[in-house]
């Protein structure tokens, strides 16, 4: 029998993996929130608002405290904006969402009838070669690191820079060790393939990928090759499929290097994200990138799946962090189109449920684990 997903979200709500809002919030409206009151739908200027997040069955979000790469002079002040603007937006909805820092604390939450909210910073360059930064952020309730975005660091490769260091330094396995320590989640998404086998090797909890895809379909150097899934899970990590386009449809990633290479015959290079973006934006008004669809996130979805397991995949959309989304997956509202398209390949209840929320809950407990340990 077909699994019914109105009722697969009543008891097990997504926990979806990374959300841009906060920085779009930055970015665009100045942490306006009277401007985009997220307590009503603001269709046309986010992805993200609360009557969506309960119409799309969210029940747990981890929301990105990300500051660009290339913001290296004021990394830490920048991203305790974020974190103090996570803080804001949380107080001034405290009816319908509150702060998490565990597993426990997400199904508290729950229980009230509330949207977990947890924080991710999405990129080591956030805690400027300093560990004492990455232990003030995990006080602040910062439950996962992004170890590069997308330049590297001192201490670790990113998958769309130069390979420098050919994975992690010896500092950076003093940094993936430390978080261990702490209980904070080691997030791959955005680093090499080098770093990544270096991390999944040296952590002795299990590891994320926040918001990747599956390497073997899309040739993104952000996806995630097989051997590092199957490293991955066999260490209990999880990778939460990304719905960006580029990183889910093959076309849309030719199309993206045509584009890449348009704009460096300009001088644009494509991580100058204040000058590529609108580069990007004049581009697509006159030259379309191909489509992404939900059949192509289900693809990603089911090749992780097939390859690391079903205890070992996630949902992490990136919404607010792109311009457009796939076809039926256009904002936070429109899950349940993953998970019947996902009930009609003969999906069972259990393993939805573990793709929406029991396998991420678990990574959580886990890494609690091993920092008691």
């Amino acid at each position: 029998m077909k699994a019914s997903v109105p009722d697969l979200l009543r008891e097990h709500p997504v926990v979806d993996g990374h959300n841009d809002l906060l920085w779009a919030l930055r970015h665009r409206h100045n942490y306006d929130f009277d401007a985009v009151d997220i307590g009503e739908r603001q269709d046309g200027l986010v992805h993200t608002d609360l009557p969506r997040l309960r119409e799309g069955g969210v029940g747990a979000q981890f929301w990105s405290v990300y500051v660009p790469s290339t913001m290296q002079t004021d990394a830490v002040r920048a991203t305790l904006e974020q974190v103090d603007a996570a803080y804001r937006m949380i107080e001034r909805y405290a009816d319908r969402m509150a702060l998490a820092t565990t597993a426990d604390g997400v199904e508290a939450v729950w229980a009230s009838g509330r949207v977990a909210s947890l924080l991710g910073a999405e990129g080591g360059h956030q805690i400027d070669g300093s560990l004492a930064v990455l232990r003030m952020y995990y006080r602040l309730g910062v439950r996962y690191l992004t170890l590069t975005h997308n330049h590297n660091v001192a201490w670790a490769d990113s998958a769309t820079d130069e390979r420098v260091l050919g994975g992690l330094s010896d500092v950076g396995r003093g940094v993936v060790a430390e978080m261990n320590r702490l209980g904070m989640m080691v997030d791959l998404s955005h680093v090499s393939a080098d770093t990544m086998r270096d991390a999944v090797d040296v952590s002795v909890a299990p590891v994320i990928f926040s918001h990747s895809s599956a390497f073997a379909l899309t040739d993104h150097p952000r996806n995630v090759p097989d051997d590092v899934l199957l490293g991955m899970a066999a260490r209990g990590g999880l990778c939460m499929v990304s719905f960006v386009p580029r990183f889910v449809s093959q076309a849309n990633r030719d199309w993206a290097l045509a584009a890449e290479d348009a704009a460096r015959a300009v001088g644009i290079e494509p991580t100058e994200l204040a000058r590529f973006e609108p580069f990007l934006e004049d581009l697509e008004a006159v030259d379309p990138p191909p489509v992404a669809t939900l059949a192509d996130v289900v693809a990603h979805v089911e090749h992780v799946r097939d390859v690391a397991g079903v205890d070992h995949v996630g949902l992490g959309g990136d919404y607010d962090g792109v311009a457009t989304l796939p076809e039926g997956l256009e904002d936070v509202s429109r899950y349940p189109n993953l998970l019947e398209a996902l009930a009609d390949r003969d999906w069972s209840a259990e393993d939805l449920s573990k793709l929406t929320c029991r396998n991420a809950l678990r990574v959580l407990r886990d890494v609690e684990d091993a920092a008691a340990r």
